[in-house]
């Protein structure tokens, strides 16, 4: 399903004596979190904050946000949410972002009736990522998420079809 805000990270702590604080990103890199000039404290996109600097350090992004001066204002923020408008960022053709894709019902691409359950998960390997699905029963399922198997993703119409490599499916008895 599309979200218009999204989660981009918690903010962990401060860094230096200037109101500077440390995220630690929920995204593919903190190259990306520090992109956006406008965060948000919550998921309808209330509280707006001005990003007055970020930077990526190591795997965290140190902002500094506009009227936050001071290390005791920065320790208040310690443990929030910061939230990205969707619109804001821009995706490659055929990216998606995982809390879009989490929760659509997967599909059979060779039957359209069929269905696997839902993706309720996405791990990253490093060579692709893993799709959880899980059935009506609970089950847990895991798809690598490439082309070959991986035919269709329509996040806003909380889909996505599958060719399943063989023996994924197959039940254990």
């Amino acid at each position: 399903m599309i979200k218009e805000y999204l989660e981009l990270g918690e903010i962990v702590g401060t860094h230096g004596i200037r109101g500077e604080i440390r995220v630690n990103p929920w995204c593919d890199s903190p190259e990306f979190a520090a992109k956006f000039k406008a965060l948000y404290f919550d998921s309808n996109g209330g509280c707006a904050v001005q990003i007055k600097s970020a930077r990526p350090h190591g795997n965290i992004v140190l902002l500094t946000i506009k009227d936050v001066d001071t290390i005791e204002q920065a320790q208040k923020l310690r443990g929030k949410i910061l939230y990205m408008k969707r619109s804001d960022a821009k995706l490659p053709k055929g990216s998606y972002f995982i809390a879009e894709l989490i929760g659509c019902t997967v599909y059979d691409a060779d039957e359209p009736e069929k269905i696997y359950g839902t993706l309720s998960d996405v791990s990253a390997t490093g060579a692709n990522d893993v799709w959880h699905i899980t059935d009506e029963n609970g089950r847990e399922y895991l798809i690598p998420a490439i082309p070959d198997v991986c035919v269709e993703t329509d996040v806003a119409k909380n889909r996505v079809v599958i060719r399943p490599l063989k023996g994924i499916f197959d039940d254990e008895d």
